[in-house]
């Protein structure tokens, strides 16, 4: 996590002041609880709350604490006490450092998919914008880099919303999942504290409370948070990698906004490149980076171990502030991405038409060829015009000509049969159909 790839308000979530916050949040519910049960002082519930709610923590104290202590719930109880005084002493009663801890986790992840789903929200509604913009601007679709058929870049981009709405559905389940509080005590049995104040926290701080915990909350719902951010990670991936694709200087279809005063290469001044996909491409390796560790944590020895602190202490926010910036940076490609449909209209016609073979195909076999008849004879004209393309860049043999001349071809098909099928508006006659389906509307 560094300050380039880092936005205040995640970063925020999860700095030392937020922290210990919530460890203070945590423990003064925990009190209150205590305190209605009979089990402290309700006075001291209050004073609690009073001194502790009004103070800053200084975190250069805490810190020396713990350089003695060797133990970070510890410093924190002992700097508290300095502040609560003699009715400290009725702090963390019947608790483990686990219980702070991994709600405190849980706490800081919540709110930071509260963040993620903002996010979410601002790339979908640019990329539903995109997609209505360029709905009928036809471009090639594209199998194993060549050209295949005609689509529309409308098309791409919705293709891209619906990834992105599966993505925002899976995000907010995996909120769902990692919502849980855990105030169950040392291996979780509440042989020292009563399950209501796990309740009555868990209500506080807008979880719910984990049914069975083992002193530590089961990390399987943390494996399956980070594999979810891992996911989104992939999907903002497979966009930025087509835009980069697309911005080649050979296909050129769309490029990245490239402002005034901006410098593509500080050895070569011509350059215009799609740094900030490339950039998403390798923020979204890092996000993917934590999905593994996540995984291993969930098999601690018995009723817990520590082995996955130090993993979860780096992945929480590096993750999560990655992930927030990358959704941003990529909400803006997408915003003032440069789109050039004449382009796309140029690419296409570079290969003489070869983009209406399949129809051509379809029609020998309607007319009575059999299918292998009619893939030979498309394709022995289909091969002069890839011929003339590899020498020149541009097709000099048109398909439509060598279709038309050939007498083996025009056994089955009339001219008039041949040139309706290099119609256009044929590929794109369910456009409406599939953004009726994506977005529900027209």
């Amino acid at each position: 996590m560094i300050p380039r790839y880092s936005r205040p308000d995640m970063v925020a979530i999860w700095s030392p002041e937020s922290k210990f916050r919530i460890w203070f949040e945590i423990e003064a519910h925990a009190c209150d609880a205590l305190a209605d049960l009979g089990v402290i002082p309700k006075d001291a519930a209050k004073t609690i709350w009073e001194k502790g709610g009004a103070a800053t923590f200084d975190i250069d104290r805490i810190d020396e604490i713990e350089r003695e202590t060797k133990h970070d719930v510890i410093a924190f109880l002992t700097h508290l006490a300095e502040i609560v005084g003699p009715d400290a002493r009725f702090v963390h009663q019947g608790m483990t450092s686990s219980d702070v801890l991994d709600t405190c986790f849980n706490v800081q992840l919540v709110k930071a998919t509260d963040l993620l789903l903002k996010d979410m929200d601002d790339l979908l509604a640019a990329i539903k914008r995109r997609a209505f913009e360029h709905k009928d601007t036809v471009t090639i679709g594209r199998s194993h880099g060549i050209h295949a058929e005609p689509v529309t870049f409308g098309l791409k981009m919705a293709q891209a919303y619906a990834e992105f709405d599966r993505c925002r559905t899976r995000l907010v389940n995996a909120r769902e999942e990692i919502a849980t509080c855990a105030i169950s005590g040392a291996v979780g049995t509440f042989a020292n504290i009563d399950p209501r104040v796990e309740e009555h926290v868990a209500k506080a701080m807008g979880l719910q409370a984990e049914p069975v915990s083992t002193q530590v909350i089961p990390r399987d719902r943390h494996a399956m948070y980070f594999a979810t951010l891992g996911v989104i990670a992939s999907s903002i991936e497979r966009l930025a990698t087509e835009i980069r694709h697309l911005q080649r200087t050979e296909v050129l279809e769309a490029e990245e906004f490239f402002s005034k005063g901006q410098k593509g290469s500080s050895a070569m001044p011509h350059k215009r490149n799609p740094v900030l996909t490339e950039n998403l491409t390798g923020l979204a390796r890092l996000v993917r980076m934590s999905t593994v560790p996540a995984m291993e944590n969930v098999a601690l020895w018995h009723e817990r171990d520590i082995s996955h602190s130090s993993v979860e202490r780096m992945i929480g926010p590096d993750t999560t502030v990655t992930l927030d910036f990358a959704l941003v940076r990529l909400t803006n490609v997408i915003d003032k991405l440069m789109v050039y449909p004449e382009r796309m209209v140029g690419n296409m016609d570079r290969l003489g038409g070869l983009v209406h073979s399949q129809r051509i195909l379809l029609a020998l076999t309607q007319a009575g060829s059999s299918r292998e008849d009619a893939y030979r004879l498309v394709q022995r004209n289909a091969m002069k015009v890839w011929d003339s393309y590899q020498v020149s860049g541009d097709a000099k043999v048109d398909f439509l000509t060598e279709l038309l001349a050939d007498e083996d071809v025009r056994k089955y098909l009339s001219e008039e049969e041949i040139r309706d099928r290099f119609d256009l508006g044929y590929h794109t006659k369910n456009v409406d159909t599939i953004f009726k389906r994506v977005f529900g509307e027209g």
